[in-house]
């Protein structure tokens, strides 16, 4: 067995996430200064949904599993992780292409949208059910 793999089974929840929040705040704000640079601001909308549900919502899940670490071991907590992994990158990338002028992409964006709102509706029942004070 590989060492990634190990580490990858091995890493918190809370973690993973916000390892993964810090990478979309860095796509983000490279969005931004591509953005201001160029003065070619018809991706706001992608830069905005990098921004608010991946650095923001990583983050403060990570927070929270850090938190709450009952709920890391869930069902509901792999549900969120795997949905909101594959979703908002299909999200952001068939947005960006909409507002590129590729209608077609619009196709893409209902399913996306579809497992960015499971992946949020799994973490709010994961924490409503399972987050628990810590024992002392």
């Amino acid at each position: 067995m590989s060492t990634i793999s190990s580490d990858i089974r091995t890493t918190s929840m809370g973690l993973r996430f916000l390892q993964i929040a810090v990478v979309y705040l860095v796509i983000g704000a490279l969005l931004g200064g591509f953005m201001g640079v160029t003065q070619r601001l018809y991706l706001v909308p992608v830069h905005a949904h990098l921004l608010l549900l991946g650095w923001a919502s990583f983050a403060l899940a990570g927070l929270i599993y850090h938190l709450y670490p009952g709920a890391t071991e869930t069902r509901l907590a792999r549900i969120h992780f795997r949905l909101h992994n594959i979703g908002l990158p299909l999200f952001a990338i068939a947005l960006g292409l909409l507002f590129t002028g590729h209608e077609w992409a619009r196709f893409a964006l209902g399913p996306s949208a579809g497992m960015l709102i499971g992946a949020l509706t799994a973490f709010a029942a994961n924490i409503l059910m399972n987050a628990k004070p810590a024992e002392r």
